[in-house]
């Protein structure tokens, strides 16, 4: 089968279009034919050989493919041919097929387009997580998200909003602050004002009043963690998902008491290998809200899968606001 193939770890250069041996489904697997798969900044990770875990070469990138079950396995229950599903895959989404356990896949209502289902998952399942479970947010509460015009950021100022929330995006340029309105952002941050260290505190307090505000949801790290951590209320939490901005963060222990703050991390990928059950209802609960229209499709840029290379530098010189996603429906 056709597949995007890294023989050699680095740049993007490296990657090719191949042929790869089709997976089979065994027992209690799903075969997927994949019809649509989001290129994240994460698989340009994976592909230079600095993610948290190496594949062992060749392999094919792409995460949580969307397409049609093709076939399935001796023992699968809940799915069956002609299913629309994702298949919660770390890796193998930028081929024709690929293969997962049953338990590892999530059923896709028929109506929800292959690109739009590609370009909702792995984000909106990443600030679901991170709002609902390491931040246990409430409504009424006011959640600053840092980096919001990235895919993360842009489904996290939404899942504020469902979940009733405040929503205060950060932003690094005035011509972003149309992105994130559309988004539902209630006030914007500008991430680029002088001095951050003291104008980000500033301007939430603000916005929402001298309390701080009760979460940040930070993909930035660097100069923007120093300062988030800053505007947080009594009580505030705050949670780390990436570095962005390139410098990882540290902060003394003290600071915690002072403000009886908590800081912690999310990563998305333990989610799906070890709480299956909670993903399951995760993607559930954002299928209604998309249904209901409390979610929108975000900004979305697709290409076939021949111009993968065009995509991958999409991602990598930050062109694209909002999703780029690989079809191949064709």
């Amino acid at each position: 089968m056709r597949a995007v193939v890294i023989r050699e770890f680095g740049h993007i250069e490296n990657a090719a279009l191949g042929d790869v041996p089709k997976p089979e489904p065994k027992a209690c697997e799903v075969l997927l034919q994949v019809k649509s798969t989001a290129v994240n900044f994460v698989d340009l990770v994976m592909m230079g050989g600095t993610y948290q875990f190496k594949p062992q070469l060749p392999f094919v990138p792409g995460k949580l493919p969307a397409g049609v079950v093709a076939a399935v396995g001796a023992g699968v229950m809940l799915f069956k041919p002609g299913d629309h599903a994702i298949a919660m895959a770390e890796q193998g989404g930028f081929a024709e097929f690929v293969v997962m356990p049953e338990g590892q896949c999530v059923k896709l209502p028929p109506s929800l387009p292959f690109d739009e289902a590609a370009a909702m998952s792995l984000i909106y399942d990443t600030a679901y997580f991170a709002l609902s479970d390491r931040a246990r947010i409430k409504p009424g509460e006011s959640v600053l998200v840092l980096g919001a015009t990235g895919g993360v950021g842009l489904a996290a100022v939404q899942l504020v909003k469902a979940m009733g929330g405040i929503a205060l995006a950060g932003v690094a340029s005035k011509d972003k602050e149309s992105i994130v309105r559309e988004a539902g952002a209630d006030h914007v941050i500008d991430l680029a004002a002088p001095d951050l260290k003291e104008s980000l505190r500033a301007q939430v307090f603000e916005k929402i009043g001298r309390q701080g505000v009760d979460i940040v949801i930070d993909m930035l790290g660097g100069d923007y963690f120093d300062a988030a951590v800053r505007a947080l209320a009594w009580c505030g939490r705050l949670v780390v998902i990436g570095f962005a901005s390139g410098r990882i963060p540290s902060i003394k222990a003290n600071y915690f008491l002072v403000k009886n703050i908590e800081i912690s991390g999310m990563q998305i990928s333990d989610y799906r290998k070890r709480r299956p059950a909670d993903m399951q209802a995760c993607f559930k609960q954002i299928f209604e809200w998309r249904a209901a229209g409390k979610l929108r499709p975000l900004p979305t840029k697709v290409y076939p899968i021949e111009q993968f290379a065009e995509a991958m530098k999409d991602i990598r010189d930050r062109r694209q606001r909002g999703r780029v996603v690989l079809n191949q429906a064709g």
